[in-house]
């Protein structure tokens, strides 16, 4: 299997309870995550969540907007129900994420609209871990693989 999108936007969580930065690129660093992110692990440690994608057309369905649900790549032309845990993400030059799973929702999402976290549970994008790092931008196409 093999799929194709483009990168429609990209964010950085500089904080928890703040909304998300939009930035033109982001750098990630192989096996920590996005320089600048509130995930960025620099101990040593594999962390689960290094990054979050989510495609564009599951927010519209449900009447969200970009990095509403704290995704850092916004992806669009993908369907994200054929991708699953072991895939590979090659965007750009150099970058290669390996999907590590779905993302549960969070009470956050409740907060967004009421009964969200359950209606898009199974739906809240794929986190990601760094296999590759380099620079990725804004209209970079995403290739998914098995």
């Amino acid at each position: 299997m093999t799929l194709e999108g483009t990168i429609k936007s990209l964010g950085v969580a500089v904080s928890k309870l703040n909304p998300m930065d939009q930035v033109d690129k982001i750098e990630l660093i192989t096996g920590q995550g996005i320089i600048g992110d509130r995930h960025l692990r620099t101990d040593g440690t594999r962390s689960k969540r290094q990054i979050l994608l989510m495609d564009i057309e599951t927010l519209i369905e449900f009447g969200l907007s970009e990095r509403d649900i704290k995704e850092n790549i916004t992806v669009q032309g993908i369907d994200f129900s054929l991708i699953k845990s072991g895939n590979i993400a090659k965007i750009g030059q150099d970058v290669i994420l390996e999907i590590s799973g779905d993302c549960e929702p969070c009470s956050r999402m409740d907060e967004l609209r009421p009964g969200l976290k359950n209606d898009i549970d199974g739906r809240r994008g794929m986190l990601a871990y760094v296999k590759s790092g380099g620079t990725i931008s804004s209209g970079d196409i995403i290739i998914i693989e098995d």
